[in-house]
């Protein structure tokens, strides 16, 4: 069958796609698709031209313009349809008018892809357009169809789509949206399922309803992702094409089938339950923690980490988590909630028995510092399902409020929240301890003035956002280093103290962070 340049305009792979120039219009037809990328133009010889519409990014050309305009020219003269123009990291993105105005010239039609448009799924439905048309059938299809719609057969849309799949070759796994599986249907073991979600959440798929399946390898199989809606909720469909024997096209088609056997079967997926393990474990419901345990496959005992996030995209997670799992054998369970992700992090069978644990979490969370609205919360160290909840209620109390206690920090440990948590404790109860703590800081309140302030505010950075370090004392408040001793200098004589002593440090950190908590919630 063959297309039209504006029959492949309407194909999902075009979607965002502009033509520049128009040429002879959009009626010339397609039979064929090849991508030219040459610097020379003889090579256009070996190119059929007439119906075949070629794709490129100028890559032999990306940064001569006169060479641009003499290819358009004989591209033109081939009888090539339509240019398509996509983007790539070795091109700036633009087309130069000169170029725009040599196709218009020589009758070419030229498109600008759009910049997320890749040469593979533009191929995949010109072809697949070109061999099946609207009539398209395939015994993929018609034997899917058989076995997923044999209602007297079989009892449920698991057990249906499982013959289907045994039958033709394929596996199926519904993910919900945080990549926890919901369905399996494995029909062979070549690669495993924590591979393929470790390379999806690196590949950040997301997924547009009907656009052909994102292709990912994983150690030689293909794996086929898109998304798929179960009622109001989002999931990610997975299909395993096992003999590498169906297009890209036909997998899409293969899932639309699905999901409408979906609806049919009224299929409601088994509730996600590592993520409702989670969320037991955050609103402190250790009970429902324990029950949920074998049915998420978690082992208490492997949890080595929870951990809240704020200011992060799920893209920046999703590389840091996949590229994280490669190199340590630890695994990262998490779920989104709006902006916020909770989650932890576990050991595997893989995992070596003394491996440290403790730096290579610490090294996961101190990657994300470099995004100054990155705030990360987290207590490595933990002691089975008691304490990841213990530590999740640790973070609930505390997180807001250690953001007030040390502004300049990204990235917060089991330590500045116990700090924040004791704070917080001694500010509620009030009383003698409370007394004692705000007392420490009188010298302060009795000098009064600027001058007090100004001491107080050397003394607050000194010790809570400078880790008593004079020279990014004076970096952050913006002063010479000398001035920054000086002002130590007159505080050590107004407290009588050193305030560096080891005997000095803990007490007047807990009023320094009382006061600075009190001040943030009055």
């Amino acid at each position: 069958m063959k297309l039209t340049v504006k029959d492949c305009l309407e194909l999902n792979a075009f979607a965002g796609a502009e033509v520049l120039a128009h040429g002879e219009g959009l009626t010339g037809n397609v039979s064929s698709v090849s991508v030219f990328d040459s610097a020379d133009e003889k090579d256009l010889l070996l190119y059929n031209g007439r119906d075949e519409l070629l794709l490129t990014g100028f890559l032999g050309a990306k940064d001569d313009v006169a060479k641009q305009c003499r290819l358009v020219e004989r591209i033109a003269g081939t009888g090539c349809p339509a240019l398509a123009v996509f983007f790539s990291k070795r091109t700036a993105g633009a087309i130069d008018r000169k170029v725009i105005a040599a196709a218009e010239k020589a009758g070419l039609t030229l498109i600008r892809m759009a910049p997320e448009a890749r040469y593979d799924e533009a191929i995949a439905e010109i072809m697949d357009s070109v061999l099946y048309g609207e009539n398209f059938s395939n015994s993929l299809i018609n034997n899917t169809v058989f076995h997923l719609l044999n209602f007297e057969k079989h009892s449920s849309f698991p057990e249906a789509v499982r013959e289907a799949a045994i039958n033709n070759d394929f596996q199926l796994f519904i993910l919900s949206e945080d990549f926890n599986p919901v369905l399996a249907v494995e029909t062979r073991h070549k690669a495993t399922l924590a591979d393929a979600i470790r390379l999806g959440r690196e590949r950040s798929i997301q997924g547009d309803s009907g656009k052909v399946y994102t292709q990912i390898d994983v150690n030689g199989v293909l794996t086929y992702w898109g998304p798929v809606n179960i009622g109001s909720d989002k999931y990610f469909m997975l299909i395993v094409d096992n003999e590498d024997v169906y297009t890209a096209g036909e997998i899409t088609k293969l899932a639309e089938i699905i999901e409408l056997a979906m609806g049919m079967w009224k299929y409601t997926p088994e509730r996600d339950a590592k993520s409702d393990f989670i969320k037991a474990l955050i609103r402190g419901n250790k009970s429902l923690a324990y029950n949920l345990q074998d049915e998420a496959r978690i082992a208490g005992q492997d949890i080595i980490s929870v951990f809240f996030f704020k200011g992060i995209s799920k893209d920046e997670e999703s590389h840091a988590f996949a590229e994280f799992e490669m190199e340590t054998d630890l695994e990262v369970m998490h779920i989104n909630e709006g902006e916020e992700t909770y989650g932890m992090i576990l050991k595997t069978e893989h995992s070596a028995e003394d491996a440290a644990f403790s730096t290579e979490c610490s090294d996961l969370f101190a990657g994300f510092k470099g995004n100054r609205a990155a705030r990360i919360f987290h207590v490595t160290g933990v002691n089975g399902i008691e304490g990841a909840g213990d530590a999740y209620k640790l973070i609930n109390e505390s997180w807001t409020f250690a953001q007030n206690v040390f502004p300049y920090k990204r990235v917060f440990t089991k330590y500045e929240l116990t700090l924040v948590n004791n704070c917080i404790n001694i500010q509620i109860q009030g009383g003698f301890v409370h007394k004692n703590y705000i007392e420490l800081l009188d010298p302060f309140r009795q000098l009064g003035g600027s001058k007090a302030r100004q001491l107080l505010e050397t003394l607050e950075t000194f010790v809570l956002d400078a880790g008593m370090s004079t020279g990014k004392t004076a970096k952050i408040m913006d002063i010479h280093t000398n001035t920054v001793q000086y002002r130590l200098k007159k505080i050590n004589e107004m407290l009588g103290v050193e305030v560096t002593g080891s005997r000095t440090t803990p007490g007047l950190t807990m009023a320094l962070a009382l006061k600075r908590l009190e001040r943030a919630v009055s």
